[in-house]
């Protein structure tokens, strides 16, 4: 095998191997009004570190809400805007703000001991 083949391969192989992003989907209390369609579902994806870029961890723990505004554009489908979020209904931010809370401790976190 030539020098070139087996660099692509090398390549290839670890972007097959990575597993799925885990998401979580939010059914809001207060649809979001864009234009004629009413957002009523968002999904939560685990922020990578990328994504959370700029903002202090703890912050975003204790659900921040400038934090979650910057971080939740980033890692929500469909993607919501920093103004919607200024307007969202709070229970739906608390709603968003548990579910990047819970990416961020952990399968541990949610082990309990019996």
């Amino acid at each position: 095998m030539s020098e070139k083949a087996q660099a692509a391969e090398q390549v290839e192989a670890p972007a097959a191997e990575l597993p799925a992003i885990p998401t979580e989907t939010v059914t809001l209390d207060t649809p979001i009004q864009r234009g004629s369609k009413a957002v009523t579902e968002v999904t939560v994806r685990k922020p990578l570190s990328g994504a959370l870029r700029g903002v202090a961890l703890v912050d975003l723990l204790s659900m921040d809400t400038q934090s979650l505004q910057k971080v939740l554009p980033r890692i929500t489908e469909p993607a919501l805007t920093e103004a919607e979020l200024r307007k969202l209904d709070p229970a739906d931010l608390v709603q968003l703000g548990s579910k990047v809370s819970r990416f961020l401790l952990g399968k541990r976190a949610e082990q309990t001991d019996d």
